[in-house]
């Protein structure tokens, strides 16, 4: 059913998706489960275009997240503070092309991300000094991977190519502490990003599909359900909200 929704779908190129970088944008996540996509897909299709990629409409990307040993930028989502970071490699997996990125959170709910290209999976962060020094408060000689996850994603672009939404699939975590894994099959993660205030016609199709808008951390959430020692007291809803979805496969 989900690969016939994406083949009504008219493509854009990956050239064409570079025009939308957004990298200074507001985000706003939603939570569903595979049924829910299949009905925004329905709807969506005279409003957007699929990125597709040597014929390729879904790719598959892995991501490692890097953290303190005491893991300080989990423990600062968890206390709430709205000023804060994350340091990740996002690798394309169809292309094989890594990237080391900072992602910064405002007060304001603004997003701004920093990247570089690299050329290791698993890299050492003391490498890379420089461009952390710049763009992340965190000391590189400190930093240790944590989580590792993958999915699956689709991307559409509003034809104003003003906004774009990544569709996230078929998730899975791995903690690289305890070793921990956890499937999220039935689970799919909806962004919609845009700059500022630009109209969004899915925010309009999700609110009538009763799909609610809810915060998601990759990061946080995998870290709860793979590490049972962690204090998660801010995500236990969350992840309860999560294993219904989940339940209700």
């Amino acid at each position: 059913m989900l690969e016939q929704l994406l083949e009504s779908y008219r493509s854009v190129s990956l050239e064409e998706m570079g025009k939308v970088k957004l990298l200074n944008r507001v985000d706003t996540k939603f939570v569903t489960t595979r049924k829910g996509l299949c009905d925004l897909l329905r709807l969506a299709s005279d409003d957007y275009f699929i990125q597709e990629i040597e014929g390729r409409k879904v790719m598959p990307y892995t991501t490692l997240y890097f953290d303190t040993p005491d893991r300080q930028m989990y423990a600062e989502h968890q206390r709430g503070r709205k000023n804060r970071q994350k340091i990740r490699v996002r690798r394309y997996e169809s292309s094989g092309v890594s990237f080391l990125e900072v992602k910064r959170k405002n007060n304001k709910g603004r997003t701004d991300k920093k990247r570089m290209e690299i050329a290791d999976r698993v890299p050492q962060p003391s490498e890379y000094s420089e461009f952390l020094a710049k763009y992340s408060r965190y000391n590189p000689l400190n930093l240790k991977p944590q989580l590792s996850n993958a999915f699956y994603r689709i991307t559409l672009v509003n034809s104003a190519m003003t906004e774009r939404l990544t569709i996230d699939t078929d998730l899975r975590f791995v903690n690289e502490v305890t070793g921990i894994e956890q499937q999220m099959d039935n689970l799919v993660i909806i962004e919609v990003k845009r700059d500022g205030l630009t109209h969004s016609p899915a925010l309009g199709m999700l609110n009538r599909l009763r799909i609610h808008s809810s915060g998601f951390s990759k990061y946080c959430i995998g870290m709860t359900v793979t590490n049972p020692a962690l204090k998660s007291n801010r995500f236990k809803e969350r992840v309860r909200f999560v294993r219904r979805l989940m339940d209700n496969n």
